[in-house]
């Protein structure tokens, strides 16, 4: 038998060789993750963490939709909110007049299908006209009968939310889903997500019900003379047609139902003031199921509803399923707002340049129409939720810890969201997180998603589309990378006059490094390698002059300001980059000595200039260096020493906003991307481990009420505990360090937690996360939005992190070699996704093995190096 078609498992101990007796491309699994392993949990086993109730509820939101294709909320009660169809986030967005409703007919009564509202909806809700709280809620559903409680919970993507009432003969389980399937980009971006209702008879008697799916129509615009409700066989459809001078403002809406019985009542009362709402429930109490036509006459019907009759024997249980799908195919978004040439200092341009065109979704390309994506979704929605169904038992047949796996898949969530758009070619873009109607932070933000690691696993294909984005357009001739895209994606004219972010552009090509081990595309790499070269040497020519290794002249980074003198955290990422295009170099026959030589220099500078025996500091300089200093600086001085105190405290202590000597958690930022990218290990393990081993002892929080923050404190105050980006042990804080230095951000606490966990300070790396997700506990903030500057902020996707750190699983596409380094002693089963095939790794009875679930993974040997 040739030798590809074994697994050849190296031990990592000398004289220990195993052969399995498996292919070296893995075969399809046939339904489950794990051959021969425990039958995975089933629907109504979706614990992946307590069950969130009562007040526990009252801000769960859970998002439903595709990749860039809109989203649609649903909540710890069942209701339906943050609709965020029109391609930007809209999180107070409950549409009015949406609610799905049971009438049993044995006991004469109808309930609204969800949980109690909750209390802070009663007061303070923003709204127009009757809908806000003051003005008494008015044209809500809050005023309906509902079940008397409510259970939430979650295996992502799938929400399960029980409903119970004793006074009803029924138990109802709803659960709301829309397609995820690691690798399959095209069925994972469409814009729909479905509802399914299990009722189960808990009566001696046989029972009659309707259920009825109701909604106004949320999609009418302007005066609603242009919209309208149109009639399916089973279901129904809004339509807003564009207006002259709004074009945006078109956009269609399906709900259908599968069941043969379905009826549709598409002539809602046309009336005033509460009249619809009124009318519409009197039918749903009386147990009316027919059809309507929509009216031929006058006004358009304001909404519609959908009906399926059912019988339950004693014991029964029947499910309904609703299906949504939408299609809204333009937008009013462009960043900048307006073209270029129509501002101050840019080239002008012509009438037909992308930048003076508004996005438009991938999905509008990929479908002609709304009639497309119902008719494909209704068609593919058996094979779609097994095909999500697969992937959610095998991200969860895992040992691993539970607070780690419900942390990854609680920021998993923010790929359904509006943080993320795919634009009409299909690269994505993406905003850092969410205002409550509108993006925040623009242009696929470099320096934020050297954090996040989700998608370059999930959707591989999808990820290599922002480094496209970032070495071809983002870059200019001269190496510049802005790290803030344009949209629509589009080369930037002229020269770039902002900054480049240092740890945004140099992140980059660990990122680059990393999807090349993905891929396995070798050839991708050669064609993108001019442009790395030419980013890597504007780096070190702009950064570090003088070939020290460490970035000395001031440099942009996340934290919004310039360091200015060597700091750690990007002179980290600065080796980082350089050891990632060392060994691409070598990959490609590329001449890379001059890199490599400079890495061993900034190795050096790292770990003697910039460690003071406890952790990893900064270097604050400004003066002789071929930066002007800031108070010499024009455009410094009209900027941020516009004070005569600022200007003094700047001739004392140096340029504002820095950390000097103090503890920053991400000072060792460059060492965990390095791992979660494959380079291992690039900074000695005992300083690394000194240095990690200090930010958890002095920056982690168990208790915030003494902590003082002028900055953001609502990410984390109070009681609650949490990570602070710097402390300053010694007592030397400045006086102004960067302004964000006393918040609390998740996704750092996620990126240190992974590295306590990559250097064995398991318990420790933990106890962060624990603390992290006690504060997203449904209560006070929602469990499936973390946010920094804005609601389901990509960083926080570093979580993915900890599935790495814990397992120590990388396959490498490059090489067929599956790398397996775990932080933790004995047998265990995680998950792995590469760019082939998703399915489970682990250890079993001291031994590595591979199952594939999904896919195929080409494994030539698997490199096992046991926890010491």
């Amino acid at each position: 038998m040739a030798r590809r078609e074994f697994i050849k498992v190296s031990a990592g101990v000398p004289g220990v060789l195993t052969i399995l007796g498996a292919t070296g491309a893995l075969p399809l699994a046939s339904g489950d993750c794990a051959a021969g392993q425990p039958s995975p949990t089933t629907d109504s086993d979706l614990n992946s963490k307590d069950t969130f109730e009562g007040p526990h509820l009252s801000r769960v939101a859970f998002p439903l939709g595709g990749i860039g294709a809109g989203m649609i909320c649903i909540e710890g009660s069942g209701c339906l909110s943050h609709l965020s169809l029109h391609h930007q986030a809209d999180v107070f967005n409950e549409p009015r007049e949406v609610f799905s409703a049971l009438w049993i007919k044995q006991v004469e009564t109808a309930r609204v299908l969800e949980g109690p509202v909750p209390s802070w909806k009663k007061f303070g809700l923003k709204g127009p006209e009757y809908a806000g709280s003051a003005s008494g809620g008015g044209g809500t559903t809050y005023g309906l009968p509902r079940f008397a409680k409510a259970a939430f919970a979650s295996r992502f993507p799938f929400a399960e939310i029980t409903l119970t009432d004793p006074s009803l003969p029924v138990e109802v389980v709803l659960r709301a889903w829309s397609p995820f399937v690691p690798g399959d980009s095209f069925h994972s971006s469409l814009p729909v997500a479905a509802l399914e209702f299990s009722f189960r008879n808990t009566s001696p008697g046989a029972i009659d019900c309707v259920y009825s799916f109701n909604a106004k129509n949320f999609m009418s615009r302007g005066d609603g003379k242009l919209s309208s409700v149109e009639t399916l066989p089973n279901g129904f459809t809004f339509r807003q047609n564009s207006l002259p001078d709004k074009p945006h403002e078109e956009g269609y809406f399906s709900a259908i139902s599968p069941d043969a019985n379905t009826k549709i009542n598409g002539r809602w009362f046309r009336g005033g003031w509460f009249d619809s709402l009124t009318e519409t429930w009197k039918d749903v109490a009386s147990g009316f199921c027919g059809n309507r036509p929509v009216p031929a006459e006058g006004t358009p019907s304001p909404g519609a509803s959908l009906l399926v009759p059912f019988a339950l024997a004693p014991g029964e249980t029947r499910t309904v399923t609703v299906l949504f799908s939408w299609y809204v195919p333009a937008s009013d978004v462009r960043i900048p707002a307006t073209p270029w040439g129509d501002s101050a200092g840019e080239s002008a341009c012509g009438s037909e340049c992308a930048c003076r065109r508004n996005y438009k979704p991938w999905y509008a390309t990929a479908f002609p129409d709304l009639a497309a994506v119902r008719s494909l979704w209704e068609r593919e929605v058996t094979a779609l939720r097994e095909n999500t169904r697969r992937f959610t038992d095998c991200f969860y047949a895992t040992d691993l810890s539970k607070e780690a796996v419900e942390a990854v898949a609680a920021n998993l969530s923010i790929l359904k969201t509006p943080t993320i758009l795919r634009q009409e070619d299909g690269r994505l873009w993406a905003w850092e997180g969410c205002h409550d109607e509108s993006g925040c932070c623009h242009g696929s933000c470099t320096h934020v998603w050297n954090y996040a690691q989700a998608l370059a696993h999930l959707f591989p294909d999808l990820e290599r589309t922002f480094r496209q984005t970032e070495f071809g357009e983002c870059q200019d001739e001269s190496g510049n990378q802005t790290f803030r895209a344009p949209l629509p994606i589009q080369a930037i004219q002229g020269p770039h006059k902002r900054p480049a972010a240092a740890d945004g552009q140099l992140g980059g090509l660990m990122r680059m490094y990393r999807d090349w081990r993905v891929s396995g595309d070798t050839a991708w790499l050669r064609s993108l390698w001019p442009r790395m070269k030419q980013s890597l040497e504007f780096c070190i020519s702009t950064w570090d002059p003088d070939h020290l290794g460490a970035l000395v002249e001031p440099h942009h980074n996340t934290y919004d300001i310039e360091f200015w003198g060597p700091d750690a955290m990007c002179t980290s990422i600065y080796l980082g980059a350089l050891r990632a295009m060392v060994l691409m170099g070598q990959a490609l026959g590329e001449d890379t000595a001059a890199y490599a030589a400079l890495a061993e220099k900034s190795r050096s500078y790292l770990e003697t200039k910039l460690f003071n025996n406890r952790w990893f500091f900064q270097r604050v300089r400004w003066k002789d260096l071929k930066a002007k200093p800031p108070l010499d600086d024009p455009e410094q001085l009209k900027g941020i020493y516009t004070s005569s105190e600022a200007i003094a405290l700047c001739e004392k202590e140096g340029p504002k906003y820095q950390y000097g000597t103090g503890c920053l958690s991400d000072q060792l930022l460059g060492q965990f991307e390095a791992h979660a990218c494959g380079l291992g290990r690039i900074v000695d393990a005992k300083k690394t481990r000194t240095a990690l081993a200090s930010v958890y002892k002095h920056n982690f929080k168990t208790d915030l009420s003494r902590h003082v923050n002028t900055q953001r404190p609502t990410y984390a105050c109070g009681n609650e505990g949490g990570l602070i980006l710097c402390s300053w042990p010694d007592g030397d804080k400045l006086s102004l360090p960067f302004p964000y230095s006393d918040e609390v951000w998740t996704g750092i606490e996620y990126q240190v937690a992974c590295g306590l966990i990559f250097e064995g300070m398991i318990d420790e790396g933990l106890s962060i996360v624990r603390t992290l997700r006690a504060r997203y506990d449904g209560r006070t903030r929602n469990p499936f939005d973390e946010y920094e500057c804005g609601h389901w902020y990509a960083r926080a996707m570093a979580s993915y992190g900890l599935l790495q750190a814990l397992s120590g699983a990388r396959y490498d596409a490059v090489e067929k070699v599956l790398y397996l380094r775990p932080a933790i002693n004995g047998d265990f089963r995680s998950f792995l996704a590469t760019a082939t095939g998703y399915g489970t790794v682990g250890i079993k009875n001291g031994q590595p093995f591979a199952e594939v679930a999904s896919g195929a993974i080409e494994i030539r040997e698997i490199k096992y190096t046991p926890k010491v």
